[in-house]
């Protein structure tokens, strides 16, 4: 890993080493980093807040040897993928995924999507419908549904830590200090009780305390956050979800942590009425937010059941 003089990692330090292959990918006027394993129908993997590609390495690998092509990409801003000055709304970001997958040499994919990436697996689904086979969301209630639930005093307070993100430079900077821990914080509130006990736990939040104190990371990542706070009154924001009422005509699954502190599960439950295709809500027991991670092997085994 190189260290700049600042002592900040610089984003080579996301191209971790595994039964994968990394890989740089044009799509949508921006450079998007890969991991890839195995070959097959098309997996697309995409990653949330504070996370990388990394939250998907037990998918990638799984769904690999189950006889899929699994790619997981860092998102625009984050890991190893270029971090420019502005596209981190969610219709960008959506023609960022269908340009990815025609960049992969695919003309569709299934599309997983864990919390911001659950927001976009949703949106591509909505405005990108060729793209999308096959539909999982994970931790993230349909965006509709979300703005909904704002009404709701708890789920009010559940994401209350996203007004700290609205302010500017403030945020970054608290994600770069060293004598400052909001990954940690955020990850220890949100993690179900069992996995926040684990050794596994103390490893992924060392991997995302470093990687959002890559340059520019932390400021990419705030960006989704302020365009989503920003937008609610704005043309765009209107705009964008007036077009999410469109129904999602692609197989879906939902799955969702019983404990989730974050995404609150009677908030995500009622996501399956913008479905207009087979829809199908699974709740895990015992699991916060980060399911991939608290329960890889359940969701591994579920994504694949859902692709047979």
């Amino acid at each position: 890993m190189t260290v700049p003089p600042d002592g900040r990692p610089d984003a080579t330090s996301v191209l971790l080493p595994g039964p994968w292959t990394h890989r740089d990918i044009s799509a949508n006027g921006v450079r998007l980093h890969a991991a890839e394993a195995g070959e097959g129908p098309l997996v697309l993997l995409l990653h949330g807040f504070p996370q990388f590609w990394w939250t998907w390495r037990s998918q990638l690998t799984a769904l690999a040897d189950a006889g899929f092509r699994a790619v997981a990409p860092d998102l625009r801003g984050y890991g190893a993928s270029d971090k420019p000055p502005r596209g981190y709304d969610l219709p960008t970001l959506s023609a960022d995924v269908a340009a990815l997958v025609r960049a992969l040499g695919e003309r569709d994919a299934v599309v997983v999507g864990h919390d911001w990436g659950g927001l976009l697996g949703w949106t591509v689904a909505a405005l990108q419908p060729r793209v999308v086979r096959r539909l999982v969301v994970v931790s993230m209630a349909h965006p509709r549904l979300l703005r909904a639930g704002l009404t709701d005093r708890r789920q009010r307070r559940a994401l209350r830590y996203a007004l700290g993100f609205q302010v500017p430079r403030l945020p970054e900077r608290r994600l770069t200090r060293l004598d400052d821990d909001p990954v940690a914080d955020l990850m220890q509130r949100w993690a179900g009780p069992e996995w926040s006990r684990t050794a596994d736990f103390a490893a992924a939040v060392d991997r995302y305390r470093a990687a959002a104190r890559i340059p520019q990371a932390a400021y990419g990542a705030m960006e989704y956050y302020r365009w989503a706070g920003r937008s609610q009154l704005r043309p765009d924001g209107l705009r964008y979800a007036r077009r999410m009422a469109a129904p999602i005509t692609a197989p879906t699954l939902q799955l969702h942590g019983a404990l989730d502190p974050c995404v609150l599960p009677e908030t995500a439950r009622g996501s399956g009425r913008y479905v207009a295709g087979a829809y199908e809500w699974r709740e895990l027991p015992d699991v916060g937010h980060f399911p991939q991670e608290e329960a890889a092997d359940e969701v591994s085994k579920a994504i694949i059941s859902q692709l047979r």
